[in-house]
């Protein structure tokens, strides 16, 4: 099969995955990340929210969205309450993204919610919403795949992968992600 005629005479590899709004859209946000979210002070995080609720984010009071982290569609993000997003963590979120009440994703953390299907020649985009339960926490460099949902109080230990479903108030790690022991809180 010659990709070249795939869909007419053009090469499916150049088509954008995204229609043009999308990508505009997209491109405004990343200017006002970049001039505006970016630098801003550590503790502005009145802020940093401000700016995401300007581009459809919604979130919950209290929120600590640091200023390095990477918000790729802010629209698609949803948060309740007293949530945590450290530096250099990764939202990629073609998707709806929803992160529960005193949920922490760590530095460097990446939810990923997109991938591409590789048996179609083409290669188009495709995604999944992501969920992440209340009190979970997504530890530094832990990643969560397209589609997965973190049970509430579920831990996702340094740089372990979730690529299926993660069991409330369970402790997961490893690559893929096993199940280690159960969280028990103390006191």
């Amino acid at each position: 099969m010659n990709l070249h005629t795939v869909a007419g005479a053009t090469d499916p590899f150049l088509r954008p995955s995204l229609p043009l709004a999308d990508r505009a859209r997209r491109q405004l946000w990343n200017v006002v990340a970049l001039l505006l979210f970016r630098p801003s002070p550590r503790p502005a995080h009145a802020w940093r929210a401000f700016l995401l609720r300007l581009f459809g984010a919604q979130l919950g009071s209290d929120c600590r969205i640091y200023p390095r982290a990477e918000i790729w569609a802010p629209w698609n993000l949803r948060c309740a309450d007293i949530v945590a997003i450290g530096d250099g963590a990764v939202i990629y979120n073609p998707q709806p993204v929803s992160i529960g009440s005193h949920a922490v994703i760590s530095q460097q953390a990446y939810l990923c919610g997109a991938s591409h299907d590789c048996s179609d020649p083409s290669f188009p985009m495709i995604s999944a919403q992501i969920e992440i339960g209340p009190s979970a926490w997504i530890c530094a460099r832990a990643t969560v795949q397209m589609g997965v949902r973190v049970g509430a109080g579920a831990v996702l230990a340094l740089g372990a992968v979730a690529a299926g479903d993660l069991e409330p108030w369970t402790i997961y790690g490893g690559v893929p992600a096993k199940r280690l022991k159960p969280r028990i809180l103390s006191a």
